[in-house]
Order: C-alpha cells, then structure tokens, then sequence
C-alpha cells in the first residue's frame, strides 16, 4: 500500500496551486492547519473511520466545524479530498503543502534541539550561519532536550546536523570499538 505521504502530494501540490493562483499562500496553510487538526480530533478521527458516515455527512462536519474560517474554494477543494475518501489525509496535506509554500518564499523551516534553551543572541547566529549554508530565510524553532548534554541538533528540512556532545561521544565510542 502506498504510504500516506504520497497519497497526499497530489492534493498539496493541487492546494498550492489554488493557493498561488489567488495569492493567498498563508491562507491556505491556515485553512489547511484547521481542518488538519479538525480530523485529528479525537472524536473527529472515530467519524472518518465509521463506515456508516457518509463522506458528505462527514465533509459536511467539518465545514460547520470551522465555521466561516474556510473559503469556498476551499470548501472545493475539501470536497475532492472526500469524494475521493483522503479527508483523513489533511495533516500530510498541510505538511506537504507548507514544504512547498516555505519553498517558493525562499525559506526554511529549521529545529534545533539543544539542552538549554537559545538566548536571542545565540538564536540569530545560528539563523545566519544557516541562512548563509542553506541560502534562505531561515525560520527557527529551539526544542529543549536535557539528553544531547551540550551542542546542538539541527533539524533542517532532510539534513541532520549533529554537533551535539551526546552525539559526538557516540561517534567516538563507534571509532574506539571498530
């Protein structure tokens, strides 16, 4: 079976593309993080699994769910997803959908875990020493991990790079052993 990341590509590429050609980019991500979390809702996620609900009935909560927050472009687009049974789909949708956006707007989405938090100072280096290696704007987020010990792990997009003091003492436990 295909995995779930590439039974959504097609619908983030199309939510780009609809996205793009009204420029409203962050519109979407917004519509797009909405209605992700609508079907991961805990009592949501049980009603797409029912087969006794129908998909209209279903797409139908989900618009009265968000209220006026959906376009009625939007609302077409929900409308394929069901029909085609991927309203369950939404979250790789919108994640697929953000890479995309961060792309075309020349930015990158970066994690960095260290084991204390990043003052504001240490924060704009790393975003530039970033933004001159991956040459973007760079958008960072600090995850606090009290097991790295010291450094950091950087998280961006399908690079890891790990000058943590957890990994480079694994790294030379690796070389004595081998």
């Amino acid at each position: 079976m295909a995995s779930l990341t590439t039974l959504a590509r097609p619908y983030a590429k199309a939510a780009f593309e609809l996205a793009e050609a009204e420029q409203g980019l962050a519109a979407w991500d917004s519509m797009l993080t909405l209605a992700g979390e609508i079907v991961t809702e805990e009592s949501m996620a049980m009603v797409l699994e029912n087969p006794d609900v129908g998909r209209a009935k279903v797409l139908e909560i989900i618009i009265d769910a968000a209220g006026d927050a959906f376009s009625e472009r939007f609302r077409g687009f929900l409308s394929v997803l069901s029909s085609n049974g991927r309203l369950a789909l939404l979250p790789q949708v919108k994640d697929l959908y953000r890479q995309l956006r961060e792309e075309a707007e020349n930015r990158l989405r970066v994690k960095v875990v260290s084991a204390v938090a990043l003052d504001d100072q240490q924060a704009g280096r790393m975003k530039e020493a970033l933004a001159r290696r991956f040459d973007r704007e760079i958008e960072l987020e600090n995850e606090i991990d009290t097991g790295i010990v010291g450094g950091a792990v950087v998280y961006a997009g399908d690079q890891v790079i790990d000058g943590s003091l957890k990994g480079r003492l694994g790294k030379l436990a690796n070389s004595l052993v081998g």
